[in-house]
């Protein structure tokens, strides 16, 4: 066989971490977590038209838009995935991953699995997303343990809980769709098991066919 047609490596330059599920599975505690024990793991900034709650800044915990000006980044094509979560816009910037990947980084996202599945989509046709992207579900025991974290972290309406509540559902059927699947435990079991899936990934081996 010729050199020229063996399968050769191709240099690391990120790992895309995508941490999906339903809302108050625990997704920002881990995500803060991993970022806290591996510096070179950075969060992507999602741009929403939610407003920002009590304590939230723009441009370190979201990028805040407006209907109109989400919509011009869209016309731009300037998001990898977006879509409407419970009436509102949210978006990952194609910017914002390049931003760190080419400072030589690794990414986590956390996003709902509507984006989830954007960006398997995507890949479907973007061969360096995916060979670096891996998409992680994180699954509850049963939705009423949705409701009490949700309860619990007293930063939404029952209305706005009934409307999670109801989304969880459907979102607990698309958990087989994604590359890893970890049933909630304790939050330590949690992160051993991201933790885990980061570090293999991280030294995954990327290689090309020539």
């Amino acid at each position: 066989m010729n050199s020229k047609d063996t399968v050769q490596p191709i240099p690391r330059t990120g790992t895309i971490l995508i941490i999906s599920g339903p809302a108050g599975v625990g997704k920002t505690t881990l995500c803060d977590q991993l970022m806290d024990n591996y510096p070179n793991l950075k969060r992507i900034i999602t741009a929403t038209t939610r407003d920002p709650r009590p304590g939230e800044i723009d441009g370190v915990d979201y990028y805040f838009h407006s209907n109109e000006s989400f919509q011009e980044k869209i016309a731009e094509d300037a998001f990898y995935e977006h879509a409407l979560v419970h009436g509102r816009h949210y978006g990952t910037l194609k910017s914002e991953v390049h931003r760190h990947l080419n400072g030589g980084n690794d990414v986590i996202l956390n996003i709902d699995v509507q984006g989830a599945a954007s960006f398997r989509e995507k890949a479907k046709t973007d061969a360096f997303l995916a060979s670096r992207m891996k998409t992680i579900f994180i699954r509850p025991d049963t939705v009423e343990i949705l409701r009490e974290r949700l309860e619990f972290r007293q930063s939404d309406s029952e209305k706005e809980i009934q409307r999670r509540m109801k989304s969880a559902i459907a979102e607990l059927e698309t958990a087989e769709e994604h590359d890893y699947i970890i049933p909630t435990g304790t939050r330590e079991e949690d992160y051993q098991l991201i933790s885990s899936i980061y570090l293999a990934e991280k030294h995954r081996v990327v290689i090309e066919q020539k």
